[in-house]
């Protein structure tokens, strides 16, 4: 026994494995033993931060837009994240699927009808169920979905890859203040920035394998009649468990990258079944609008505060939307770093930045595009369903198309094959902090992490339910203030590593 515990931390970071593990057993112990408590505790930590801090949100989403439209446009842009020689490990097509995967593929399935339904119904400054509002709700839900979401990763993921492929640092998240702390951020400092990481990525997994499988719980139920339950949940997330370790035991080039090519067509055939099947001219005349009307409210959206008015609905929607792509980042970022190696860094913007937002507005347009128009000229009872229970938003509009259950059957599989991929990207991400940033590590280490990624949602889904489950989505958003922080250091440090390279050729850590 002793052979064996020294051969695993002999290759596992013992602070940060122990740390973590201590961090997720208090806080499942404290969500299943005492879940009203800990609802309310949370609750109110994030009430608070949404109230006082919750401008500090606001300004620095917009800011990691900026930054990076500067940056990609800059004289930097053409630095290579790696060696002069390395090229990109991944075809285009393969690291695009991986990193929306990651990024947001279930979670966008999931609200694709969803958010722009409540939008709809309760909008924050018009009167809900107008045609008005339908326009607006989808410039809102383009807002949460799109540059400032995705300016989040990039400004870590870029940071982690060019710190760890170009001048040979860990590929852990401590790396990016390897220009402020030098060899510090082996020891204690460096430790606590990836703890921080492994708890936001395994609780925010956790969460969303839980809300996960009481979707494909609810698709199966409208599907062949299974029964809703936290016993049926549960064997959604031990089946959706079993398949992801099997993924990542076979490594990044062949379970993972071929799975998230397999989603992303997927996802594009049922993106043009209901397109075609769909109302056409409607998705694609909406789709324009919505898009100028996005670009023309930007700046407005990005810096409204409500300071007069003090909307609960921007501490609802917009605040939590940052917090929670914050406090995701490290989980997100450096998966997407992971698969990046080779890349320029204006290409690695072009990909991360730009092209999934086009593909998040397609997508939000074609299926909330329907749900809106069904509900506008057709009075499909989508609105009042939704306000009772969201899981069924996706699934009561395809049963207005044709070959409504051959689309809800594909529908299933996507939503399963995205809970796969992003339970695979989790795991490699938790494995790479926990071993200090090891690219190759034991395969008993991934499936060690993939299966305590499972047993924590479906301990919180039995013992729990839905509150506890909530509880520690809003704990994992308290965790996007210190990680913003570490977001705009990790902007600082990249700027100047940068122009330090720009005047020196071939610079190295020892020279930042």
């Amino acid at each position: 026994m002793t052979g064996r515990f020294r051969a695993f931390f002999a290759t596992v970071n013992f602070t940060v494995f122990t740390a973590s593990a201590l961090i997720v057993v208090a806080f499942v112990g404290f969500g299943i033993g005492f879940p009203a408590t800990a609802s309310a505790v949370f609750e109110d930590i994030h009430a608070w931060i949404t109230e006082y801090l919750g401008w500090v949100y606001l300004i620095v989403a917009t800011f990691f837009v900026g930054f990076l439209v500067w940056l990609g446009f800059s004289r930097y842009g053409g630095i290579r994240l790696g060696q002069a020689e390395d090229r990109p490990e991944f075809g285009f097509l393969a690291w695009f699927a991986m990193l929306f995967s990651a990024g947001m593929g279930i979670g966008l399935v999931f609200w694709s009808v969803a958010e722009p339904m409540l939008h709809y119904q309760q909008p924050p400054y018009a009167e809900g169920g107008t045609p008005e509002a339908a326009r607006q709700a989808m410039v809102y839900t383009f807002f949460h979905w799109g540059l400032h979401a995705w300016a989040v990763y990039v400004v870590l993921g870029l940071s982690i890859a060019y710190f760890s492929f170009r001048h040979g640092l860990p590929l852990t998240i401590r790396s990016i203040f390897y220009p402020l702390l030098g060899d510090r951020i082996y020891g204690p400092i460096g430790h606590v920035i990836d703890i921080l990481a492994v708890f936001g990525t395994l609780f925010g997994l956790a969460t969303s394998l839980g809300f996960g499988a009481m979707q494909l719980n609810t698709g199966l139920n409208r599907l062949v009649g299974l029964p809703v339950s936290p016993g049926w949940q549960v064997g959604v997330i031990a089946t959706i468990t079993t398949v992801a370790v099997l993924s990542v035991i076979s490594g990044l080039d062949r379970g993972l990258k071929w799975l998230s090519v397999f989603n992303l067509v997927l996802a594009l055939i049922m993106l043009l079944f209901v397109l075609i099947v769909g109302p056409t001219l409607f998705i694609i005349r909406f789709f324009i609008d919505s898009t100028g009307s996005y670009f023309q409210q930007l700046i407005g959206l990005s810096l409204t505060a409500d300071a007069i008015s003090g909307s609960a609905w921007q501490k609802d929607w917009t605040m939590f939307y940052w917090a929670w792509w914050i406090a995701w980042s490290p989980f997100v970022g450096m998966f997407i770093a992971r698969v990046s190696r080779g890349r320029t860094i204006r290409m690695f913007i072009l990909g991360v930045l730009a092209l999934p937002c086009l593909f998040v507005f397609a997508w939000l347009s074609v299926f909330g595009g329907t749900a809106l128009e069904l509900e506008l000229f057709g009075d499909a009872g989508i609105a009042a369903a939704v306000a009772e229970d969201t899981t069924v938003a996706l699934y009561l509009t395809l049963e207005q198309l044709p070959l409504a259950t051959l689309a809800s059957t594909v529908m299933t599989l996507l939503i399963a094959v995205y809970f796969v991929t992003s339970s695979d990207s989790g795991t490699h991400v938790v494995d790479a902090l926990m071993s200090r940033g090891s690219e190759h590590s034991l395969k008993r280490q991934r499936v060690i992490w993939g299966i305590t990624e499972g047993a924590v949602a479906a301990t919180l889904l039995v013992v729990g339910g839905e509150q506890a489950l909530d509880s520690l989505q809003t704990a994992s958003v308290t965790a996007g203030l210190p990680v913003a922080v570490i977001l705009l250091f990790a902007c600082a440090n990249l700027t100047r590593a940068l122009r330090r390279e720009y005047k020196v050729a071939g610079v190295g850590p020892a020279s930042m």
